[in-house]
């Protein structure tokens, strides 16, 4: 099983999507509780969403479910959110602050760290040589994080979470034109809402890799699963009808994100 999948393409944007991943050793599902087995908390059919939406777009994807490690944790285990409820490198709860893994067969220390090096490490090692690879090419790299995530989860965060929500971790992952271009089919979207650096700031991948100064742009999108699936429990089936005007705001995201660093506009 390859723990992630590169898709090259000759677009200066990329998509990384490290949450859309089910697989886990057997070893590790022997060891998650009934809860934990049903990986509730996964991005669910995210490449399904965004395929087709850019020619050229470079994919990068973990196939790894976020339950063996969170590929957009800090590796260090600092929280991203101090202060507020959030699950961690390797989670122990899920999104509903339940337990996921049996009593007793919670990761300790050491297996965090060689999950660190096993399944982390190569993606981000894959995701920083294309990142090299595009800016190379165009002078410039557009890292676009691609996320979902239930509408309502009060663990989290308080209410209903809007449809789109955009990080650039208070605008300092990206150029303002980035951020505008992203948010802005997302604001006059009809019947959709929308909020910029909100309850999510952009996770580690898009605070890490994003330095504008240096020609690397990257901004994270967090979607609301109403806005694409059928329903937001199991079986998350995947609802064409309902994703087609939540895919079209998104080309339209993609396809300005692309012209715009094609232009010259940002180097």
């Amino acid at each position: 099983m390859n723990t992630f999948d590169v898709t090259t393409g000759d677009s200066p944007v990329i998509l990384g999507q490290p949450h859309g991943g089910t697989w886990l050793p057997d070893s590790l599902t022997a060891r998650l509780n009934d809860n934990g087995r049903k990986l509730a908390d996964t991005d669910w059919h995210i490449t399904r969403l965004y395929d087709g939406l850019l020619d050229g777009a470079t994919v990068v994807r973990s196939n790894v479910h976020r339950y063996a490690i969170d590929a957009n944790r800090d590796p260090a285990g600092l929280s991203l959110y101090p202060g507020q409820n959030t699950t961690g490198l390797c989670p122990v709860t899920d999104f509903d602050g339940n337990p996921i893994w049996e009593d007793g067969q919670e990761p300790g220390e050491d297996e965090i760290l060689a999950r660190r090096d096993t399944f982390h490490l190569p993606y981000h090692t894959a995701l920083a040589d294309e990142i090299e690879r595009v800016k190379a090419r165009h002078g410039v790299a557009i890292l676009y994080d691609c996320h979902s995530i239930r509408s309502n989860i009060p663990f989290l965060f308080d209410g209903t979470l809007p449809v789109f929500s955009i990080g650039t971790n208070d605008g300092q992952t990206c150029a303002a034109r980035v951020q505008c271009l992203t948010a802005d089919p997302c604001l006059n979207a009809h019947g959709m809402d929308a909020v910029v650096n909100g309850r999510f700031k952009g996770g580690w991948t898009t605070r890490h890799y994003g330095k504008p100064e240096t020609g690397i742009h990257a901004i994270q999108m967090e979607l609301a699963q109403r806005a694409y699936l059928a329903t937001e429990a199991a079986p998350w089936a995947y609802d064409p009808a309902t994703a087609a005007p939540t895919r079209t705001v998104l080309a339209k995201i993609l396809k300005n994100l692309d012209h715009l660093a094609r232009s010259d506009a940002l180097t």
